[in-house]
This record gives structure tokens, C-alpha cells and sequence, in this order.
């Protein structure tokens, strides 16, 4: 393992595009529970209830679904950038990253530090809300107020359209330009670092092979076995924040102190 995490540590000092893709392990580490752990929301509610097309045929399923994502949402704003946020927004101030792309909705990469233009939010951002028919984007504080004082699920001022937490829903079509944008990235990558993903949800999943294919070195940071395992130059074991953090501990002793950005 010494070994391994070393090597990391000389490929992201001479990388010239390090990608770095997150999934919800970094997420967890914050406090917020994978949907699909034990104690996660869908522990206690059915995701096919959820799905994209339920939402837009059926007030009632509108009204169960912002149920459950109020409900996550007061999970999400009670939680703090960790370890490995804090880690990687240092990646990004000491000139080593090209970009994040990550699966998370949470916002913690950009709370922890990291501008808006170096997060690729591959299933959107639950801190917003978007129009279903205009495009007409809200703050999540707006409309959770609406939420809590109305009987009905929202409605867009500007043209009366279904609002929906900006976030992807089961069988609803993937962000187009973001997507493009991530496969492109990783594509162009010579260093391509997955944390804390099971590398399971596509099209997510197929970016580590994009990468690899490509020619970029892979490294995986993982608790559990992924299916991409056997493909990674380097592959770790362990907590994200506590790895990471000891990763760019070495760095900064390599590099020098981290310049401000």
C-alpha cells in the first residue's frame, strides 16, 4: 500500500491534466448516507416511486417525491466540506488539476473551495431548482419555502411550469452539455483519479475507461472492489479524506506551501 499511494503521489506531481472523479464515498464522509447503504433513503422510501416520468404525469407522486427531497435536502445543508473536499480544492490551488467531475449533488466540492467552472456535476445539484418547461433556475431556499407553506408541489412564475430540484431522477435524460464536457475531459486526461465510486451508474462509470484508453494512468480510491479494479495502475484501499489528506501532505512537502486561488 506504501508503495502504491507513493507512486500517486509522483504521477499527480508530473501530471499536466489530473481528472479527479467523486462519488458518494466522499460524499458519506460528510455525514451524508448513500441512497442505496443501510439507514439511506431508499431504505424507507421505493426509487421507482421517484422516477422522472412519475413526477411529470402525477401531482401525487410530485408531492412524495418533494417530500423525499426536502428531506434530503435538510441533510445536505447541514453538512461540511471533509478531508478529502478540503484535499482537493488544494489540488486545484497548487496548480495540479485540471477539473472534478462528480456524481454528486451535494455542492461540497465548491464549498470546500473549488470554483464553480472546475466542478462537473454530472446528476445536477440539489441547491437548485429548474423549470421543467422554460429552463428558469431558483435558489433551493425560495422554493423549499413555497414547498413548506403550499398544499400543492410548485409552479414556475414565469410560465406556470412543473419546478423540480435540479437534480437527475431515474429515467430522466442526462445533462447533455456536462456530459460531453466530462467524456471529453477524461478523454484528454494523462491522469485520471477515481474516489470513493462503485463505478457502477452509467454512463458515469465508462469515464475510467474513456481515460484509460486514452492513455491516462487510472487510480482508484476506494473502500469496496469496483468493476474497474484490475484496469487501475494504482489502486487504494481505504477512507477518502484520510488518503487524500496524506497524499497532498506529501505533495505540499514536494511542491511548497499552497499559493492562494
Amino acid at each position: 500500500m506504501e508503495g502504491a499511494w507513493q507512486r500517486v503521489v509522483q504521477w499527480i506531481s508530473s501530471s499536466r491534466r489530473l481528472v479527479v472523479f467523486t462519488g458518494a464515498g466522499v460524499s458519506t464522509e460528510s455525514g451524508i448516507p448513500d441512497f442505496r447503504s443501510p439507514g439511506g433513503l431508499w431504505e424507507r422510501y421505493n426509487p421507482d416511486d421517484f422516477t422522472f416520468q412519475r413526477f411529470v404525469q402525477s401531482e401525487e407522486a410530485r408531492l412524495r417525491y418533494w417530500a423525499m427531497s426536502t428531506e434530503m435536502y435538510n441533510l445536505l445543508k447541514r453538512a461540511r466540506p471533509n478531508a478529502a473536499h478540503l484535499a482537493i480544492a488544494d489540488l486545484h490551488r497548487m496548480g495540479r488539476l485540471d477539473c472534478v467531475i462528480t456524481q454528486n449533488i451535494d455542492g461540497l466540492h465548491q464549498a470546500a473551495g473549488l470554483p464553480q467552472d472546475r466542478v462537473i456535476e454530472l446528476h445536477g445539484t440539489a441547491l437548485a431548482v429548474g423549470c421543467l418547461s422554460c429552463g428558469k433556475r431558483y435558489e433551493r431556499e425560495e422554493i423549499q419555502e413555497r414547498v413548506a407553506r403550499s398544499s400543492s408541489s410548485p409552479r414556475c412564475d414565469e410560465c406556470g411550469g412543473l419546478l423540480k430540484p435540479a437534480t437527475i431522477s431515474f429515467g430522466q435524460q442526462m445533462p447533455q452539455r456536462e456530459t460531453a464536457e466530462a467524456f471529453r475531459r477524461a478523454e484528454q486526461s494523462d491522469l485520471f483519479m477515481v474516489v470513493g465510486s462503485s463505478l457502477v451508474v452509467q454512463p458515469a462509470a465508462s469515464l475510467p475507461l474513456t481515460a484509460k484508453k486514452a492513455g491516462a494512468a487510472l487510480v482508484i480510491l476506494n473502500r469496496d472492489p469496483t468493476p474497474y479494479d484490475s484496469l487501475a495502475d494504482a489502486l487504494l484501499r481505504g477512507s477518502a479524506g484520510e488518503t487524500l489528506e496524506k497524499i497532498v501532505g506529501e505533495l505540499k512537502a514536494l511542491q511548497g506551501p499552497v499559493t492562494a486561488g
